[in-house]
């Protein structure tokens, strides 16, 4: 039955070979599922703008002229503690009983009073001051927003995968997109703090599963020969979304405006209903042939390509072979019974999990804290930290084929760990020379997520191999949703977001060490060849284990 659902999957490839790797259809196709798939990078990152803390210290009545009040005054550390060189944010020293201009005898070094006023270092606004939330007692509010956006896509993704393979690709992906857009405009309306944060829980949820959706739809029409070229553009096209909200945040300074600019254009998504075809491969396994036949014939047309009617006669085996394939499914229970029996596989999967956990950790977590970097322009540090995930993505498609998948992803992560430790022995004042190396950590952490997608998805058995690799990326939602938290941690310490970073990168690539190299080896089909990756089979005494069909996604 493997041979036979190979040999489909080969005649369909054999046919968009035919009809050109990657022709003019196939670039039309591409480009509008790249347009999705900013979009969906823009929102999802958007957070980091609309929740972004701020620099602001209290206000002086008596001296803080009213609406022209400067950050910085000459007076001010007469009036307010300075901490690591910068006003306190809350707190400033109560007026002496002699007060009558704003020189050092006019406030009483001794005595502490909070404010309920604020002076800002800056236009922007974000919604610290729409819903109240300075001081370091509700920083934990600004960072849950991150935290309550993964968590959202975590259960949309579980919603989405069922939906996606009920109504289709092209469905999820349009309409998920468009409740995510009615979502996201909504919440730069909501009264309250509590309000808003439910509707970035909708938001997240609804857009969750349309980035998985346009990676299907933009690469499988696409020959073989270009698949690893798409996958990369695709990839980039995330990072693209994210120089480019971060543009419009340094434009509007506005979080309403920020939200605004990014949802409203999604809108637009739903001529996509009319504009991209399905999904072939859905197509063809819910028993839509005719339809998997229409796309085909019209990429032939428009590549100016001809197809024959014969070519296409082996999309009617499809649905047979989708019977048998159910058929199999009953015998993956006792695969699963041996998987869990065996060491080596467990001891992989606990391993991979942490490894995807810190993965997440590093790459969510590096860049939300590059808004935050000393003596920085917030918005330029954010588009140079997402910029440099592009060379990594195209980077890692030369490195895994010419030295291996374990060898560089454990460079990858000690990359990223000690770029980490680096930048914090390196001084504030050396702002290129810190930054220069944070951009090192952030390509050591993109690259090391590139590398874990191929490695996991070539160390465990076939018929586990989608079950195992949800598993691990659901545990790594987990670094996600703790990524925003980290610059709690700068409360107790101003390095330990970085030295949590460098800990945990550190730890991972000792991890991977107990993963096998899979680089020319063939994709397991059982436990015991999956256990066996990398070691040399013995020719004999497991003869009717060595003789399977691999099947290559």
């Amino acid at each position: 039955m493997r041979k036979r659902a190979a040999n489909v999957d080969n005649s369909l490839d054999s046919i968009l070979i035919h009809l050109g790797d990657f022709g003019k259809y196939q670039t039309y196709v591409f480009s509008l599922v790249c347009v999705a798939v900013v979009m969906h990078s823009m929102v999802h990152i958007a957070y980091v703008f609309t929740a972004m803390n701020l620099d602001y210290r209290c206000k002086i009545p008596q001296c803080d002229q009213e609406g022209q009040a400067e950050y910085l005054q000459p007076w001010l550390n007469h009036a307010i503690p300075f901490i690591n060189n910068h006003p306190d944010k809350c707190s400033r020293y109560a007026s002496s009983d002699q007060f009558n201009n704003c020189s050092s005898a006019g406030f009483d070094i001794q005595v502490l009073e909070r404010c309920g006023s604020f002076v800002y270092n800056g236009t922007e606004e974000t919604i610290l001051q729409e819903y109240g939330l300075q001081c370091d007692n509700n920083l934990w509010k600004l960072t849950m927003v991150g935290t309550v956006n993964n968590i959202g896509q975590f259960f949309g993704l579980i919603i989405s995968g069922i939906i996606s393979d009920k109504y289709g690709r092209k469905f999820l992906l349009v309409w998920g997109m468009i409740l995510c857009a009615v979502c996201g405009c909504a919440k730069a309306f909501m009264p309250t703090y509590e309000w808003f944060l439910t509707f970035e829980f909708l938001d997240a949820a609804f857009g969750s599963g349309s980035y998985i959706c346009g990676f299907v739809l933009g690469a499988e029409l696409v020959g073989p020969s270009k698949r690893v070229l798409t996958g990369t553009l695709i990839s980039s096209c995330y990072a693209v979304g994210e120089i480019l909200v971060a543009l419009i945040a340094w434009l509007v300074k506005s979080w309403k405006y920020i939200v605004l600019t990014s949802y409203i254009p999604i809108f637009l998504l739903v001529s996509y209903l009319w504009l991209i075809p399905e999904s072939v491969r859905w197509n063809l396994s819910n028993g839509r042939i005719e339809e998997a036949k229409k796309t085909l014939r019209k990429a032939a047309k428009v590549n100016g390509k001809k197809i024959s009617e014969k070519e296409l006669e082996f999309l009617d085996a499809v649905v047979l072979n989708q019977a048998e394939s159910s058929e199999s499914l009953g015998k993956s229970g006792n695969l699963v019974l041996e998987a869990v029996k065996s060491g080596t596989l467990m001891l992989r999967l606990v391993a991979c999990c942490v490894c995807w956990i810190t993965c997440t950790f590093l790459f969510y977590g590096l860049t939300l804290n590059s808004v935050s970097l000393v003596a920085g322009n917030n918005y330029l540090d954010f588009i140079l930290t997402a910029l440099v995930e592009i060379p990594a993505y195209f980077a890692c498609n030369f490195i895994v084929n010419k030295y291996g998948r374990k060898k560089t992803l454990v460079y990858s992560y000690l990359l990223t760990g000690a770029a980490c430790l680096a930048f914090v022995f390196i001084p504030p004042a050396s702002r290129w020379g810190s930054l220069s190396v944070y951009l090192i950590g952030k390509f050591g952490a993109t690259a090391s997520f590139t590398i874990l997608y191929i490695i996991t998805s070539e160390m465990f058995p076939t018929n586990l191999r989608h079950s195992f690799m949800g598993t691990c990326s659901t545990f790594g939602r987990c670094g996600s949703m703790i990524s925003p938290q980290t610059p709690l941690l700068a409360q107790f310490w101003e390095p330990l977001p970085l030295v949590s970073f460098a800990a945990m990168s550190i730890l991972a690539g000792l991890l991977t060490l107990l993963f096998p190299e899979t680089l020319h080896q063939k994709l397991p089909d059982t436990v015991y060849e999956a256990e066996m990756i990398g070691r040399p089979i013995l020719p004999a005494g497991e003869p009717e284990k060595q003789q399977h069909t691999v099947e290559r996604f």
